[in-house]
């Protein structure tokens, strides 16, 4: 059995109108090794405390011992307890700071929720690392972005992919801020005309991490000096001291440079185990050390790394494996699509077909299934082109921002069509 993280939790008071503090109350009595419970709310106390105490050491921490469990963003299903430990913790934020740029004492805005590896991780202990300030957005509100970095100054915003998507296409947002330097994204693939907006609304850098909550939430990532190119097409390349593998599905062996097979990882990155879930842990995590990510994608000769879908979203259609992230990045581009996930959809005779649930802009003029079917022939083959077409006004969504394609497949009766 795994061990248990140290028994200690902080949270905030509130979030999203839900008393945090009457949860955590009423579990507690169930909690008989919990210790410590920290509020946010009495964040000055704490500090006033610490600053009191200047005499007593430091504990020792085994970098090998439980940092926290991190719940998965359950995108395929019920989320896991992901255990985290210190050196990952630790190693991932710091080398991911690096590799965005974040200088000593810069500034790092973060509307990325606190129960996210990007933000109770990455971006918390990446900026403690620089010796950063950490500005910790309560809710994501692209009316009120700029109001978050003008008075610090950022040099450095992450955001996960929808934020961005709203925000580059708000005219209210798209607003010059000097200081901004680097715009960094990740939880979910980054589509890349998302990219080229997102640079030419700030003229800023951008840094792309693939990774999850598994991985402390970063394996790879593209550096702000990278060209467009590697920016808009990749996923960049791994961390230091990281080990990276394309495996086949099949035999589990590395398949040669620019095939495709399931990301695989090894190193100081990947999480403990899943708590409590002995069986999910066996299969993510082989006996070689090797974790299995789930995600399908290939790397080039230099190490770049490029996704081209999930295992559990392939679509199977009369034999042949369609990989969804071709046929999103090309309707992602279309001006009248704010967002859109691609899914398989029952058929009789093929046993699936491509299905589209777009999200669109609301300033632009809708467009017909047909026009958009016309759009798709110009670049894809006939049996990748979506037969199915619906309109959501917005996805469903985990809490760190992924669309839950299992959700969308299982209320597709509900979705509305899109006319001809």
């Amino acid at each position: 059995m795994l061990p248990v993280p140290p028994p200690a939790s902080s949270h905030e008071a509130t979030y999203r109108r839900v008393s945090l503090t009457a949860l955590v109350e009423e579990v507690r009595p169930e909690l008989d090794a919990l210790r410590h419970v920290l509020c946010f709310d009495d964040w000055s106390q704490l500090v006033a405390d610490g600053r009191a105490r200047t005499d007593q050491p430091l504990p020792t921490v085994d970098p090998a011992t439980p940092f926290q469990i991190q719940y998965t963003s359950g995108t395929t299903g019920f989320a896991k307890g992901a255990l985290l430990h210190h050196r990952g913790a630790v190693n991932a934020a710091r080398y991911s700071a690096e590799r965005a740029g974040f200088a000593e004492g810069d500034c790092w805005v973060n509307p990325i929720p606190l129960f996210h590896v990007g933000g109770g991780v990455l971006t918390g202990v990446g900026a403690l690392y620089r010796h950063g300030v950490h500005v910790v957005v309560p809710a994501f509100d692209p009316a009120s972005c700029s109001s978050w970095w003008r008075p610090s100054g950022p040099t450095c915003c992450w955001r996960c992919r929808p934020c961005w998507s709203v925000c580059s296409t708000t005219p209210t947002v798209r607003r010059d801020c000097s200081n901004l330097r680097t715009v960094m994204s990740g939880s979910t693939v980054v589509p890349a005309e998302l990219v080229r907006r997102t640079r030419a609304a700030w003229d800023c850098d951008f840094s792309i991490l693939f990774g999850q909550t598994e991985l402390h939430g970063v394996l790879t990532q593209t550096l702000p000096t990278d060209d467009d190119e590697d920016q808009a097409t990749t996923l960049g390349i791994p961390l230091p001291h990281v080990e990276v593998k394309i495996a086949d599905t099949a035999t589990g062996h590395p398949v040669p440079i620019g095939m495709s097979g399931e990301i695989c990882a090894r190193g100081y990155q990947s999480m403990l185990g899943y708590f409590e879930m002995a069986d999910a842990t066996a299969v993510a995590l082989d006996a070689d050390g090797w974790l299995h990510t789930g995600d399908l994608g290939s790397m080039d000769g230099r190490g770049y790394l490029r996704i081209t879908g999930r295992l559990k979203d392939l679509i199977i259609r009369g034999g042949e494996n369609i990989h969804p992230r071709e046929i999103e990045d090309l309707l992602a581009a279309h001006p009248a699509i704010a967002e859109v996930a691609v899914i398989g959809v029952a058929d009789p005779t093929w046993g699936e077909q491509v299905g589209a649930v777009l999200r669109l802009h609301e300033t632009a003029e809708p467009p017909t299934a047909a026009a958009l079917f016309a759009y798709c022939r110009e670049h894809l083959a006939p049996f990748k082109t979506p037969r199915s077409w619906y309109v959501v006004d917005e996805f469903p969504l985990t809490p760190s921002g992924k669309i839950q394609k299992f959700v969308l497949r299982d209320d597709l009766a509900s979705l509305r069509t899109l006319k001809d």
